[in-house]
């Protein structure tokens, strides 16, 4: 190996005198355990995308005979499973936080470095599990993601093995949230105060106390599922007094803090990216760091807005629909104090600000249909409609995936020391814009026009709607391989990238792309706020 004279070799240069596969395989690196997790998850996401595609088939036409309504159950369980439990839950957190929060906070590594390496074991083998339970026992599951009982308690399928992979998969989310709260507790380097801190490591931060204190509760929840299943203890089943409500409260106390588990890394994320390209400061440091921790805080408090049409009582209703509608003010603060940080900078147009940009307008479209879902009135209508479906992939698609573009955009050169064409990626925007508002929209209208969620087959009134959102879904995929395949040819053979390729004033672009095995040289001494541009401005 040669190393340029003064210069340290990189991370993917150098694994502490390991070679091969087990450099990778037994690494306590967190750059590398980054992209493990990267890899992992691009792989597993691509399988949903090829399963949600046979789905848009099935829905092509009113009557047909492409798969049975069994196996469609068990696509749409499979779709949701790997989307929310293998890429989006872990997404950002896993992929940008394991490799750039040590680095942004001025750290060699994270405080628990084989922990770390646990967390990336733990969910491999929750999803080596989720895999098996699609082909073990009485088949995939068929229960929807959820999980509800009692269908899950009663269904003949491998519902067992699928929770089991599911709770598995909570130990490695909250050996990740353990390990961000230790670090950003213990290794800042010195000077780097909290409000010193960029804004990725307070959300991040944020996200963690939810994985945390959330995860734990829906773990409980899914082992007596399984002791349900296997001894019948009857906690959620009615026919032996159980609760099957019960089930509902303790799934959403989670799922519902887990929504901000996928968003809040996502908003972190666009917080670094517009004040790059922007050239000036972040606009309301302080409001867009305590609303991270306001979203974290009162979003924990929401979970039964998923719950309006399941028999609670009026006032309970009223309860959660109004913490519904206060949840939104911390989104709201964001969003305007992004679109603010561009106001009068001097704007730099790259690919990651474009994805950035579209980030907010598709999150904006998901955070006004779920303030709809909160009013109870129109909830009654909408509940368990395509409107559902539509308005969830605008938040957890349009928001975080569209975040996990960007941010892939924006810290790809500086990951793997490569730059990637700018036009290919340019080029994917427009497939994927159009596919994704095709395919997403024309399920808010379905949803309006009383088109339930989940069905096999729909009645003519809903095909029209159908059609469009099947041909967005080819267009959304063909922009998926464009952006995908054009970062994947940028890896081995892109330009070399500079250090610092767009201008950025945070930790990470002042070490070499890629960064060395321990981050920095010597530790740096934090002097000024993360986002102190020389042309001034007051960070």
């Amino acid at each position: 190996m040669i190393v340029a004279e003064g210069r340290q070799p990189s991370y993917l240069e150098d694994a502490g005198g390991k070679t091969g596969l087990m450099a990778w395989l037994g690494t306590t690196d967190h750059k590398r355990i980054g992209l493990m997790y990267l890899y992992a998850m691009v792989a597993f996401f691509f399988v949903g995308v090829g399963i949600g595609l046979v789905m848009r088939l099935v829905q092509l036409t009113t009557f047909q005979k492409l798969i049975s309504a069994q196996t469609y159950n068990a696509l749409f369980t499979v779709h949701g499973v790997i989307m929310i439990f293998l890429f989006v839950i872990p997404g950002l957190p896993a992929v940008f936080g394991n490799f750039f929060l040590p680095i942004l906070v001025g750290a060699k590594d994270v405080f628990f470095p084989r922990l770390n390496l646990a967390s990336w074991y733990f969910f491999m083998a929750g999803a080596i599990l989720a895999v098996l339970s699609l082909f073990t026992g009485g088949g995939a599951p068929d229960t929807g993601w959820s999980f509800y009982a009692p269908f899950s308690i009663k269904t003949g399928t491998n519902v067992t093995l699928a929770v089991f992979a599911a709770f598995v998969l909570g130990f490695s989310s909250m050996l990740t949230g353990i390990n961000f709260i230790t670090t950003i507790h213990r290794m800042r380097a010195p000077g780097m105060t909290w409000f010193r801190m960029p804004l990725f490591c307070w959300a991040a931060y944020a996200t963690s106390w939810i994985q945390i204190l959330a995860t734990p509760i829906v773990a409980i929840t899914l082992v007596l599922v399984m002791l349900e299943r296997l001894v019948g203890i009857g906690i959620f089943d009615p026919a032996k007094g159980g609760d099957p409500v019960l089930y509902q409260h303790l799934f959403w106390i989670y799922s519902h803090p887990a929504v901000y588990i996928m968003i809040l890394p996502a908003m972190g994320a666009i917080s670094e990216i517009l004040p790059t390209y922007a050239k000036r400061p972040i606009f309301g440091y302080k409001a867009i760091a305590f609303s991270s921790l306001s979203i974290a805080g009162v979003g924990s408090l929401v979970w039964a807005h998923h719950m309006f049409t399941s028999g609670m009582s009026e006032f309970a209703n009223m309860i959660f629909s109004l913490l519904t509608m206060l949840v939104a003010i911390p989104s709201a603060i964001k969003v305007f104090n992004w679109v603010s940080t561009l106001y009068k900078g001097s704007i730099d147009v790259q690919p990651a600000l474009v994805y950035a940009l579209t980030f907010i307008f598709l999150f904006c479209i998901g955070g006004l249909t779920g303030v709809m879902n909160g009013a109870l009135a129109i909830d009654v209508h909408i509940h368990d409609t395509y409107f559902i479906v539509g308005h969830f992939h605008y938040v957890m698609f349009g928001g975080t995936g569209f975040a996990f573009f960007a941010a892939l955009l924006h810290w790809f050169p500086k990951m793997f020391g490569r730059m990637y064409s700018r036009k290919a990626v340019y080029a994917a925007w427009g497939p994927l814009f159009v596919g994704f508002n095709m395919l997403y929209f024309s399920m808010l209208v379905l949803g309006m026009m009383g088109m339930p969620r989940r069905y096999y087959l729909h009645l003519p009134q809903y095909h029209f709607g159908h059609q469009v959102a099947t041909v967005g879904s080819w267009l959304l995929a063909l922009g998926l391989l464009m952006f995908f395949g054009a970062l994947l040819w940028a890896i081995f053979k892109g330009e070399k990238a500079e250090d610092n390729p767009w201008g950025g004033v945070t930790l990470e672009w002042q070490v070499p792309s890629p960064p060395p095995l321990e981050n920095f040289e010597e530790i740096p001494t934090i002097e000024h706020g993360p986002y102190h541009f020389p042309q001034g401005g007051k960070a």
